[in-house]
């Protein structure tokens, strides 16, 4: 008798089981993404400005609240935390979007396919130049898109 009822409890456990650690690891190839950009110009993240080259961007952490931008030689490296952003419109590529002041550009957003990105918080340095930049003219930045590619 208690090992029939065993029995009974232990298919739906088996299946919860499955259908959680199938989750999971969708959550995590999701935030694992690494995209790889050519980004012809120097730029700044956070505090910290990088060369042009070739870069990496991922997610040190699982629920990709941080974005570390590497180049591929590992010369220049920059974390910088972020939130989640939604676009109204999927997008078939990955890509970058920088804010450019005169010729200094901030990473700003970060998207892979689709409608889920993440937004950098402007730095102090970038908040000076929006200040500076609204003073003398109707728009503070331009806004550059870079397309990248998934791996």
């Amino acid at each position: 008798m208690k090992y029939q009822s065993l029995k009974s409890l232990s298919l739906p456990l088996v299946t919860l089981l499955i259908v959680f650690g199938t989750s999971m690891l969708t959550a995590q190839a999701q935030t694992s993404q690494r995209l790889y950009a050519q980004i012809p110009f120097d730029f700044v993240v956070g505090d910290k400005t990088l060369s042009a080259g070739r870069y990496s961007v991922s997610s040190p952490m699982q629920d990709g609240s941080a974005l570390m931008v590497r180049s591929v030689n590992a010369k220049d490296l920059a974390i910088r935390m972020t939130h989640e952003i939604q676009s109204r419109s999927d997008k078939s590529n990955p890509r970058l979007i920088f804010h450019r002041y005169g010729q200094t550009y901030f990473l700003a957003e970060v998207w892979s396919v689709g409608n889920t990105g993440r937004v950098l918080r402007a730095s102090k340095a970038e908040r000076a130049l929006q200040r500076e930049f609204a003073s003398i003219a109707q728009t503070s930045y331009e806004k550059v898109e870079l397309i990248a590619s998934v791996r």
